[in-house]
């Protein structure tokens, strides 16, 4: 049977055609270019529903020798976690060459909203075409984040999520990461009552706030036997943190688990093994770096919530190129998994 012939895909000449102007005026209205009235844009744009025209951006970008130069603005105290997401940068910045996509990292102070808001004051579309930014979400922050995008800078918040940007933002869904440490929890404690301790760098990230709402909303309902303690905010100083694990194991005998909240567990987890809690306390931690493999090695944890950190980068590029070429994204490509790591399976 013979196979039907493909229709060749409509060109900038077909939508000129369609549309009654010239080549040069439907490449100005695909550029967003001055100087053409708004009712010759609209015989365009409908010349291009009509046909179902879809741009080559590849091929325009490089007959234009357009480039995009992505900053990702990373907190200065991170351990194994964000050493593993700079490694990814470094490697997508490889794979993203083709499409003459560079990126590189900024470090900024996470305990200063207002530093962060001048970093970000200082980016103009001239120097930076978008910005991942991984910060806590304060006034400051968000204010800083409008004024970039109102300045034609893309912003996208990476893995810690602003509320003004629910729909563009890339990380796991937290809440949803919260209520299954509790259900791991929940289900590996066999006491019959007893305490949970729960550790965070800072309650003032949006990350570690849903984290323990999901938390504590698969707690109260499906185990009520157990008692999850008030968050601890260690601030990633180890001095703080040691004090108040130390302080907290004292003043509360009955403690079965233990959930660190962080992305970075290594300073907690070294902590709880040089203060020896009971060997039968259930540790449930975040992400995987090579310090929680070793401890789901030997014993020290039980599980890890891990998200792919590669994933995460490359997602992160896509989408800031999707909103730099106005085109959305593949949602399903983009969904960041809550993934479940034991011993057996790393």
């Amino acid at each position: 049977m013979p196979t039907q012939k493909q229709m060749p895909r409509p060109t900038t000449k077909d939508l000129a055609k369609a549309a009654g102007v010239s080549r040069a005026t439907v490449d100005r209205v695909l550029n967003g270019r001055e100087g053409v009235k708004q009712k010759t844009v609209d015989r365009v744009n409908s010349a291009i529903k009509e046909l179902g025209f879809v741009r080559n951006l590849s091929a325009a970008n490089l007959a234009r020798s357009k480039s995009y130069r992505f900053v990702f603005a990373l907190p200065k105290s991170g351990d194994q976690f964000l050493e593993q997401i700079v490694r990814h940068i470094s490697e997508a910045e490889t794979i993203f060459s083709v499409d003459h996509i560079s990126c590189e990292v900024h470090h900024i102070d996470e305990n200063d909203p207002h530093s962060i808001s001048a970093y970000l004051a200082t980016l103009n579309p001239d120097s930076v075409t978008g910005v991942a930014i991984m910060a806590p979400e304060t006034p400051q922050v968000r204010d800083a984040i409008n004024r970039l995008q109102e300045r034609g800078v893309a912003a996208l918040p990476f893995i810690s999520n602003q509320t003004m940007m629910d729909e563009n933002w890339v990380g796991i869904d937290n809440r949803a990461a919260g209520a299954t440490a509790a259900t791991l929890l929940g289900r590996f404690i066999h006491a019959p009552s007893g305490a949970i301790m729960v550790v965070a760098e800072s309650m003032q990230s949006r990350d570690s706030m849903e984290r323990r709402l999901g938390f504590d909303d698969v707690m109260n309902m499906h185990f009520p036997h157990l008692r999850a303690l008030p968050s601890l905010e260690t601030y990633g100083v180890s001095e703080r943190a040691k004090a108040i694990i130390s302080t907290t194991l004292q003043n509360n005998s009955d403690i079965v688990g233990i959930y660190i909240m962080s992305s970075e567990a290594r300073g907690p987890l070294t902590i709880l093994q040089d203060v020896a809690p009971d060997s039968s306390v259930v540790k449930i931690a975040h992400e995987r770096t090579p310090f929680t493999e070793g401890a789901l090695r030997f014993g020290n944890l039980d599980a890890v919530i891990a998200q792919d950190t590669g994933h995460l980068v490359r997602s992160a590029i896509r989408r800031l190129k999707g909103i730099v070429d106005q085109r959305e994204t593949l949602k399903s490509q983009e969904k960041i998994r809550v993934e479940i790591l034991l011993k057996t399976n790393i």
